[in-house]
């Protein structure tokens, strides 16, 4: 059975202004760099076998920690980017709600049916993370592996790993930082 740790990276500045990063290439601050440097501590006797990162500044940061501790090299995967938002990238979720309030609702109760203009829709993350898993799921069968993403990719990732239909509320974990979970992805 493939164990998936997932970890969101630390804190930027735009988690603290709760702005949209999408697939923006964002760094930790320092408080950010402080909650990776607990998260790593509390992690310490967790066993892994290897560390894959989605390609921004934070997740790297982030990953690059956790597998230091371990004498692990970071896999940077393109198929972790986040969910691109378009010319939403870089508004206030608080900006969304008040302009575009039909938008805002629709992203709420049915976010699969919305495309932000210039990004991607969650249906074209769902399918890159699917086939993203059933490589990993491929060649590290009896792995425990932790991925470094961003939200809502984590959410995403989730979501495909447990097979199910409910996303959640992704306007609620786009600022969602630091923090991790554990998944078991059974071989098919």
């Amino acid at each position: 059975m493939l164990r998936l740790l997932l970890v969101r990276p630390g804190l930027t500045d735009f988690d603290e202004q709760k702005r949209i990063k999408g697939a923006l290439d964002m760094p930790l601050n320092v408080a950010g760099l402080r909650e990776v440097e607990q998260a790593v501590l509390a992690l310490a006797q967790e066993q892994l076998d290897l560390v894959y990162s989605s390609p921004c500044r934070a997740a790297v940061q982030t990953a690059e920690l956790l597998a230091k501790q371990r004498d692990l090299r970071v896999k940077v995967a393109k198929d972790l980017r986040n969910l691109d938002r378009g010319l939403w990238s870089g508004k206030t979720i608080e900006e969304m709600k008040n302009n575009q309030p039909t938008i805002y609702r629709q992203w709420l109760e049915n976010p699969e049916s919305i495309c932000p203009p210039g990004g991607e829709t969650i249906g074209e993350a769902r399918e890159r993370v699917a086939k993203f898993l059933a490589k990993l799921l491929r060649k590290h069968r009896n792995a425990t592996i932790a991925l470094v993403v961003s939200e809502p990719l984590l959410s995403i990732i989730r979501l495909v790993a447990k097979a199910s239909d409910t996303i959640g509320n992704l306007w609620e974990v786009e600022c969602c930082c630091s923090g991790w979970e554990w998944i078991e992805v059974p071989s098919k």
